[in-house]
């Protein structure tokens, strides 16, 4: 997306010390499977930013993303800075009023701050994935709705 400079993924939100897939999977280190997004012009594109993460998976589906169960497939989001958090919040609100009418229930996406949590970078196998497998695991569960990017929070 225009302005992210680097992204990588990895563990967020457990209390394991620099955690590994298979440990993660246990669903014993508390971890979320995570996305870490550096983007630039500071927090004036976070709601491009967020409104892309509502419509790239299901933020109703507690602790599972379609056959993906567990809790480290919570939908989840670490904010940074108290901006982070009111867009997050926002859009949340806003999104929730355009999936209830498509049969979708309450939004239970985590919104914490990312204070206090590591982020640990997964293995590098898993770093840009689907670059190296082509044909490979990519997220299948969404609730088809986009989020409108014209509704900009202000």
């Amino acid at each position: 997306m225009p302005g992210v400079i680097r992204t990588a993924v990895g563990y967020m939100g457990g209390s394991t010390s620099n955690p590994t897939y298979e440990q993660v999977c246990t669903g014993l280190t508390g971890h979320a499977e995570t996305v870490f997004v550096e983007f630039e012009g500071g927090d004036a594109d976070y709601p491009i930013y967020v409104g892309e993460f509502w419509g790239m998976h299901d933020p109703t589906s507690l602790n599972a993303q379609g056959n993906d169960i567990g809790s480290q497939y919570r939908s989840a989001i670490f904010f940074t800075t108290p901006e982070q958090q009111r867009v997050a919040l926002a859009t949340s609100l806003i999104y929730q009023e355009l999936i209830r009418p498509a049969g979708y229930g309450d939004i239970v996406t985590e919104i914490v701050p990312a204070d206090g949590h590591i982020f640990w970078p997964a293995e590098e196998y898993h770093q840009r994935y689907l670059e190296k497998n082509p044909n490979g695991y990519d997220c299948h569960s969404s609730t088809g709705v986009a989020y409108p990017m014209e509704r900009h929070v202000s």
